[in-house]
C-alpha cells in the first residue's frame, strides 16, 4: 500500500518538475520580450509628445472653427478599439481589460474593432458588432500598420456611422503595474492648458489654413496614439505573463518540496513496516 502509494508521489513530482521547466522558460521568454517592448514603448512616447504639443497649438489656432474632428454629436453609436493580448498564461491581463471595456460600453450601442487574437476571439462570442479584426500584430508593429486600422475607423466616423471612438488598451506603468484605460478619441477634445494663449505672437505660418493643416493632421495624431497604445499594451502583456510565471514557478517549488516531504514521510512509514515485520518474524522464529 505504501510502495503504491510513493510511486503516485514519484509521479506527481515528475509532473510538477516538468511543469516548473515550461514556466521557467517562459518567465525567460516573457522578461527578453518585455526589456524589447519597454524600450519601443519608452522610444515612442517622446514622438507622441511632439505630435501631441503640435496638436494642441493648432486647436488652440482654430478654436471657433468647426472641424468634422472636433465638433460634438448626438451620440447614438459608440466604437471601441479594443487592443488585447494574442496569447494567454498573463495572469488577469486580458480579463482586467475586458471588464473594463465592458463597463464602458454599458448602455451604449456599442461595436467594436479588435486588436488581438484574444480581443478577437472575446467578442466572437459575444452580442458585440465587430466592424473589423486585427490579430497577431502586436509583436512587431510599425507606425506604417495602424494606417488600415485608424482608415476603418475615420471611415465610420466620417459617414456617421458611429459618433464618438473609444480606445481601450493597458498603460506600462512599471514590469510590476499595468492599468487598463478607456481614452476617447474621436470627436477630439485638447486640453486647454496645453494650447497657446490668446494673444501671444504666433510663430508658426499654416498653409493655406490651420482648419486645413489641422484636418490633415488629425489622422497623423490618431496613428500616433495607437501605435502607443498598442506597444504599451504589448509590452504590459509581457510584464503581465512573466510576473504569471514567476508565481506559477513559485508555487511550483513550493508543492515540489511538500511533496518530497510526503514521499519522505511515505518512505519511512514503509522502512518502519518492513522492520516491524521482521521482529515480528524473528520472535516468532525464536519461540
Amino acid at each position: 500500500m505504501a510502495s503504491g502509494n510513493m510511486k503516485d508521489i514519484k509521479r506527481r513530482i515528475k509532473s510538477v518538475q516538468s511543469t516548473m521547466q515550461i514556466t521557467k522558460a517562459m518567465e525567460l521568454v516573457a522578461s527578453s520580450k518585455m526589456r524589447r517592448a519597454k524600450e519601443r514603448a519608452l522610444g515612442a512616447r517622446p514622438y507622441f509628445n511632439a505630435l501631441y504639443q503640435t496638436i494642441t497649438r493648432l486647436a488652440g489656432a482654430t478654436r471657433g472653427s468647426e472641424s468634422v474632428y472636433t465638433k460634438p454629436r448626438e451620440v447614438k453609436n459608440s466604437l471601441y478599439i479594443v487592443i488585447a493580448g494574442d496569447r494567454g498564461l498573463a495572469g488577469g491581463y486580458n480579463a482586467n481589460l475586458f471588464k473594463l471595456a465592458a463597463a464602458e460600453m454599458q448602455g451604449k450601442q456599442a461595436q467594436v474593432i479588435t486588436i488581438g487574437k484574444k480581443a478577437q476571439e472575446h467578442y466572437a462570442k459575444r452580442p458585440v458588432t465587430v466592424a473589423a479584426d486585427y490579430p497577431g500584430i502586436a509583436e512587431t508593429m510599425r507606425i506604417s500598420d495602424t494606417h488600415p486600422i485608424v482608415e476603418d475607423m475615420l471611415k465610420l466616423f466620417r459617414e456617421g456611422r458611429v459618433d464618438e471612438v473609444f480606445l481601450c488598451y493597458t498603460e506600462f506603468i512599471s514590469p510590476l503595474q499595468q492599468e487598463p484605460k478607456c481614452l476617447k478619441l474621436l470627436p477630439a477634445h485638447f486640453d486647454a492648458a496645453d494650447e497657446q494663449p490668446a494673444g501671444a505672437h504666433v510663430l508658426t505660418e499654416y498653409d493655406p489654413s490651420p482648419e486645413s493643416v489641422f484636418d490633415a493632421v488629425i489622422p497623423e495624431y490618431l496613428y500616433g496614439v495607437l501605435y502607443g497604445a498598442v506597444v504599451e499594451s504589448y509590452c504590459s502583456e509581457q510584464s503581465a505573463r512573466r510576473m504569471a510565471m514567476e508565481a506559477a514557478s513559485d508555487n511550483a517549488g513550493e508543492m515540489i518540496e511538500n511533496l518530497n516531504l510526503s514521499y519522505n514521510r511515505a518512505r519511512q512509514a514503509a522502512i518502519t513496516q518492513e522492520i516491524t515485520e521482521i521482529v515480528a518474524g524473528s520472535g516468532e522464529v525464536g519461540a
